[in-house]
């Protein structure tokens, strides 16, 4: 099973998206808060487009 993205809005009335691996821990998150949910969108969208092929580096 692949991992699901969680969209939510936060205490603040923030969108906020984590991503969770299939065992429900959560591997990543958009790391800011959004004003709007279709923002917060693009941000998964963002990550779905470029993570796939991003290239690791050691620093």
């Amino acid at each position: 099973m692949a991992g699901t993205f969680e969209l939510y809005a936060d205490a603040k009335g923030e969108y906020r998206w984590r991503l969770k691996a299939s065992n429900g821990q959560v591997i990543a998150t958009g790391g800011q808060g959004y004003a709007s949910k279709a923002n917060a969108r693009a941000g998964i969208e963002s990550v779905k487009k470029n993570a796939g092929d991003a290239e690791v580096t050691e620093v």
